[in-house]
């Protein structure tokens, strides 16, 4: 550099850790984060990108807008509920007050009366068996692709799982249930077809050597043993298609008949139910629940927290005392284990009022239009029919009515980048703007944005 060289008036470091919002900003910042958005702006600064007279204020604009987490609120604007993208479901107040409170050092495995240790989530599965008396118990680990490699493993690790062809789905980001369960030692056993997969299916899995089920074995013993068989069967896994439907020409194995199969083998019938719905909904009719697998016969259900229970990120198992034992003492459910976090979050959805998604879910649709019709007369824009979506793989095809601002398509991706920052749906060359997962306290905000975009005629 020269004597002249515009450079060397680039405020130094101390200094501009010295000013007095960058100084506030500590509070929420880290000094490595801090110091990082200084060098960043200096180096701008020294290619020539940015006046030096002008670091100063660039720092402090920088270091205002800035987070400790890179995870940025969205307003969901698209009417689909359990929105993965997103986050799936959004926690009720009662939760986040909850993971505030467990955020600093609770009794989450010390029993304060007596001074002991004690076990790990006793008042989550508690609240789960309170909310699904069918289930003698629960078990809660991180998340449903956790439980379903947790049950798998602790009944059938080195044996077969049969499962229907017409249920080995791929779900988001190309993942495959078939996969994680390969993954944990245990062979597949794909029975049936496609679209129909009948009882005779499951039974023939149970046929060694060309004997059919309940004739016995070589070895004299009169009764049909797996632990004899080269290729044999530790569990039945029924798996709901939750993202997807198969219709016409159809047929499928009821979990009774299925549970009087598993029983009559000796290996426990799982049953993956993915969407957490812990009792039949009438808003869907065909989207199974926990309660009426375990009253069907199922040994254990697994459900995920954070899609129409509406709680955190879980993994949920509900079934026998005996069998939630097992998988509870089993080595895996260390490694999948939950956080304390999780566990509050869970409880307090559990034990709270209801969450956002079940109130998302039952809008009275009549609401939803007064308030879209409110914005539509501030911005001069017109309103339309839109469907929502449950979301998440839950309920496909289950149309929600309710209304929505049609905008011009060209304003999806400002309101995806502007403050607050809001995701509608783009459909049918048009932006639409549906309010149903909007908390109404979050209109105005909402409006704020709009406005930014769509100015009021």
């Amino acid at each position: 550099m020269t004597g002249d060289d515009p450079r060397r008036s680039i405020p130094r470091t101390d200094v501009l850790l010295g000013l007095p919002e960058v100084l506030d900003a500590r509070d929420r910042l880290g000094e490595i984060r801090i110091r990082g958005i200084i060098h960043d702006v200096q180096a701008r600064a020294r290619r020539g990108e940015l006046a030096p007279s002008a670091v100063g204020s660039e720092v402090v604009a920088a270091v205002r807008g800035e987070s400790a987490s890179s995870l940025g609120a969205v307003l969901n604007a698209t009417g689909v509920i359990v929105h993965t993208n997103l986050g799936r479901a959004p926690l009720s107040d009662t939760a986040v007050a909850a993971v505030v409170e467990a955020s600093g050092y609770v009794d989450v495995e010390l029993d304060l009366a007596s001074g002991k240790r004690s076990t790990r989530g006793v008042g989550v599965r508690e609240a789960l068996v309170r909310a699904c008396p069918a289930a003698g118990d629960a078990l809660v680990v991180n998340n449903g692709a956790a439980a379903l490699m947790l049950a798998c493993t602790a009944f059938a690790a080195g044996r077969e799982v049969v499962i229907s062809r017409g249920e080995m789905i791929e779900i988001g980001a190309g993942f495959r249930l078939t996969d994680l369960i390969v993954s944990t030692g245990v062979r597949l056993r794909e029975v049936g077809t496609t679209n129909r997969t009948h009882l005779r299916d499951y039974a023939d899995a149970f046929s060694p050597a060309g004997l059919s089920p309940g004739a016995g074995l070589p070895s004299g013993a009169g009764q049909y043993d797996p632990r004899s068989v080269e290729y044999h069967v530790g569990a039945i896994l029924k798996v709901h298609p939750s993202n997807f439907r198969v219709q016409g020409f159809t047929a499928s194995a009821g979990l009774s008949e299925l549970r009087d199969l598993a029983h009559q083998y000796g290996v426990p019938l799982i049953v993956d139910l993915g969407s957490g719905l812990l009792h039949h909904d009438w808003a869907l009719p065909d989207e199974p629940d926990a309660t009426s697998a375990l009253e069907a016969g199922a040994d254990v259900v697994i459900a995920s927290g954070d899609k129409l229970l509406g709680g955190p990120q879980a993994g949920i198992l509900l079934g026998d005392k005996d069998v939630i034992a097992r998988l509870a003492t089993h080595p895996l459910a260390r490694a999948v284990r939950t956080d304390k976090l999780t566990l509050a979050a869970l409880e307090a959805t559990l034990t709270g009022p209801q969450p956002p998604v079940t109130r998302y879910l039952h809008v009275d649709p009549e609401r939803v239009k007064q308030r879209t019709e409110r914005l539509a007369g501030e911005l001069g824009v017109p309103i339309v029919e839109c469907d929502g979506r449950v979301g998440g793989g839950g309920a496909p095809g289950v149309r929600l009515p309710g209304w929505a601002l049609r905008l011009p398509v060209s304003v999806a991706g400002p309101l995806r980048t502007g403050d607050p920052a809001v995701l509608a749906r783009v459909h049918a060359d048009a932006c639409l703007v549906d309010l149903r997962c909007i908390p109404e306290r979050d209109d105005e905000r909402l409006l704020t944005a709009l406005r930014a975009q769509i100015p009021a005629s």
